[in-house]
């Protein structure tokens, strides 16, 4: 359930390099436990909601779309780093079709998607099929929310789920290995985990290496160069406990930095947190 939508234009940017766009970010309670074709036939109907928590069991994707001309070096990027850029799939040129959703639409079928021009953020919206190309290769990259049905499993409160916001990311001092005309910086996303339970959730998303698999840091956030943990460059910040270590992971949301820093001239991918959800068992990737 929608609880509420923030149009923020003044103080810190959360979108960084995307200065003068109105920023539309949502808020839910629980997420409802319904089957991946639901959820999609709820964001095609115009749902605009992160994706944490949906549909549990089910893997959850990333995306970057790009023209064909591009399409080679995001393969090449992914390849080059595969722990932000797990692809799961990659579709024909114009085609919005994926073997991991039987019947999904990839134009309408996310929550909410970002349209980039020059390297800038010029849209927001949750259709993009007024801005659908003939030329456009769809990557679906693996997501860390699909581990997050299994580390609650196993006892260990995900805190964006629990507060209903979405996750917390983060741009790193990090380069990516650059390829072609791509390159940027890492982005990670970060869960508070209790100290004691730490060995657990490596352990647990360690056997997701598809989905971005074991954390790569744990605690002290200015070994990424991160400055403040209240500041996320993408998502929602959340409270870190007495005793909690932040923990962080590769991020899909990493081609998205590297389109910030390289400005090809198209792109589109969906909005942080806001994902595509498959009719892919979590199991199939656990390792």
């Amino acid at each position: 359930m929608v609880i509420g939508f923030t149009l923020s234009v003044a103080g810190r940017d959360p979108y960084p390099g995307c200065e003068g766009v109105l920023a539309l970010t949502t808020t839910t309670g629980s997420a409802p436990a319904t089957g991946p074709a639901e959820a999609r036939r709820r964001f095609r109907a115009g749902l605009v909601t992160p994706t944490a928590g949906w549909a549990p069991g089910f893997t959850q994707a990333n995306t970057i779309m790009v023209p064909s001309e591009y399409a080679y070096e995001v393969l090449l990027f992914s390849q080059r780093n595969p722990k932000p850029c797990p692809v799961l799939d990659v579709s024909d040129a114009g085609s919005p079709r994926t073997e991991l959703a039987a019947g999904a639409d990839l134009r309408t079928d996310f929550p909410y998607y970002r349209i980039w021009r020059d390297g800038e953020l010029a849209e927001e919206t949750p259709d993009v099929s007024g801005h659908w190309r003939d030329d456009l290769v769809t990557f679906l990259i693996g997501c860390s929310f699909t581990f997050e049905t299994p580390l609650i499993a196993a006892g260990i409160e995900v805190r964006h789920i629990t507060a209903g916001t979405n996750v917390p990311m983060y741009r790193t001092d990090r380069p990516c290995r650059p390829a072609g005309r791509l390159h940027g910086p890492l982005v990670v996303s970060m869960r508070p985990v209790p100290a004691g339970q730490v060995a657990e959730a490596v352990s647990v998303s360690a056997r997701f290496p598809s989905v971005h698999g074991a954390p790569v840091h744990i605690g002290d956030p200015r070994g990424l160069g991160i400055t403040d943990l209240a500041a996320p460059d993408f998502g929602d910040p959340v409270e870190i406990r007495p005793g909690e270590v932040p923990v962080f992971w590769a991020c899909g949301v990493t081609p998205q930095a590297a389109i910030m820093a390289s400005r090809p001239p198209f792109a589109i991918t969906h909005s942080p947190g806001h994902m595509f959800i498959t009719d892919v068992p979590d199991a199939r990737y656990a390792v």
